[in-house]
Order: structure tokens, then C-alpha cells, then sequence
């Protein structure tokens, strides 16, 4: 939005910075870091008047970013909650991509927000993860243990890098099918984008993956990424007693399961 200047002159951000130079931001304005409350379509699993559990849709991103100011989970809970006489917290606990289907902790007020947050930290509080991978996996469990970090040339995108941060994926095979695998996912770190990497790194990219899948597959526009994140386990922040929810996959991704089914 030509707002980077460097010596005083507009630049893109490809412009190169020498020692010494000046360089300045102007922004225009702070809307990516407001909820603004906007009607749109909220899948609860759970609530209380500390947590609530959301079943995200895949293509919908959780916090306001550029290009996404109202679209937003958080905007869609804020709409819910308009109602109310004093407005919840809605701090989001862990992140799910934007391609990414499930579930979702959102706290409600800080007690909460401090005690997931250090359960994510610990390590107490985890998601388990399914999804549909192109071809035959070798292994009926397994591991990978690869670093990620930012792809050196496209920004967008993570990429298996020496030297980049641990990221550990444990795999189950749940069932196999004619090309291609239906698995479940347990993380020992959360990267960006880790089991999209991980799995297209070994040769086996998630059905529907728009960035790291393959292009032309026979499930290549079923309308979302079967990468879903089914079951997730907490610590109730107040009562402590230990929960486990599951949510439901979204109809894509069941449609695509049918169809394997009927291949074999």
C-alpha cells in the first residue's frame, strides 16, 4: 500500500537496506488488530462461562490478518456473544491454519487463558489430527523428525531446512486404501504448517493441499484440504478436571472417504 519508505522514497518490499539508511512504516490504520463483530456461521462443540469449544471450517482464519478484517472466527464469536452484558476475553489457545478444519479452544477470560496456555506449554493439553495422504505409507506407525523453517525463497511457505526449529510428527495408519492412506497425527511440536510439510517431505502430501499438495490429483478440487483436527484434550482450567472432545469431519472430507471406499 506503498507505506514503506526508505530515504524518504517509496520502495516495495524487495527494496535493499544499506547502513545508515532511514527507513519508515506508515500505517494507515490498525483494523488487522480489531475484532469486529461480523455475522457469519460458529460450530460449538462446548461452552461454559470459561471455554468454548469451536468446530473451525477449513478457509476460514482465525484472527484478522491482511485481506481478512471481519471474516474471521473471533469476528463470528463476537457477533455471538454481542448479546452479553460484559464481552468474553475470546483469546484463541493453539492455532489452527487456515486450510485446517477442527477444533478450537477459545478462553474466556485470562484465568482461563493463562492456565491452557501453560497446558499447551507442558505439553498437558494436546489436539489429535486426521487426514488423507496421496499414496501408500510404508509404515503402520512412525515418525518424522525433520526442521522447519521459513522456505528460503517463497515466504508463504515452510520447507524442511538444517538448521530450522526440532519438529516431531507421530503417525498411526488407520486404514489404507487403492493410492492413498487415512492416518491420525499426534505433534510433539507446533510448527507452521508441520504435517503438511512432513508428509509431503516423505512423499505423501495431503489430499487437497493448496500449497504443498500435488496439483493435479482426482481429489484435487473437493473444496478444502483433508487435514482435520478431530479430538482435543484439556485440563478444565477451573474445575480441573481432564476433558476430552471430539468434532466431526467436515462433509468434503467424509465424501472423499465414501469414494475411496468404493475404489477399493
Amino acid at each position: 500500500e506503498n507505506g514503506i519508505l526508505i530515504n524518504g522514497q517509496r520502495v516495495t518490499t524487495r527494496g535493499v537496506l544499506h547502513a545508515g539508511d532511514s527507513l519508515v512504516f506508515n500505517m494507515p490504520n490498525d483494523r488487522t488488530q480489531k475484532v469486529v463483530p461480523a455475522e457469519g456461521p460458529v460450530s460449538i462443540v462446548f461452552e461454559n462461562e470459561d471455554i468454548v469449544l469451536v468446530n473451525k471450517p477449513a478457509g476460514l482464519v482465525i484472527h484478522p490478518c491482511h485481506g481478512h478484517y471481519s471474516d474471521t472466527l473471533l469476528s463470528y464469536l463476537a457477533w455471538y456473544y454481542r448479546l452479553l452484558p460484559e464481552q468474553p476475553l475470546l483469546c484463541p489457545i493453539g492455532r489452527l491454519d487456515k486450510d485446517t478444519s477442527g477444533l478450537l479452544v477459545v478462553a474466556k477470560n485470562d484465568a482461563a487463558h493463562q492456565s491452557l496456555a501453560a497446558q499447551i506449554a507442558a505439553h498437558t493439553a494436546y489436539r489429535g489430527y486426521e487426514a488423507i495422504v496421496v499414496g501408500s505409507v510404508k509404515d503402520d506407525t512412525g515418525t518424522v523428525d525433520k526442521p522447519i523453517a521459513r522456505h528460503k525463497t517463497d515466504r508463504k511457505k515452510m520447507a524442511i531446512v538444517e538448521g530450522g526449529r526440532d519438529a516431531i510428527t507421530h503417525y498411526t495408519v488407520i486404514k489404507r486404501y487403492n493410492g492413498y492412506t487415512y492416518m491420525a497425527f499426534q505433534l510433539e511440536t507446533g510448527r507452521t504448517h508441520q504435517i503438511r510439510v512432513h508428509m509431503a517431505s516423505i512423499g505423501h502430501p495431503i489430499i487437497g493441499d493448496p500449497v504443498y499438495g500435488l496439483k493435479k490429483d482426482r481429489f484435487s478440487n473437493i473444496g478444502g484440504q483433508c487435514l482435520h483436527a478431530a479430538k482435543l484434550t484439556l485440563t478444565h482450567p477451573k474445575t480441573g478436571e481432564r476433558m476430552e472432545f471430539s468434532a466431526s469431519l467436515p462433509q468434503y472430507f467424509t465424501e472423499v472417504l465414501d469414494k475411496l471406499e468404493r475404489m477399493q
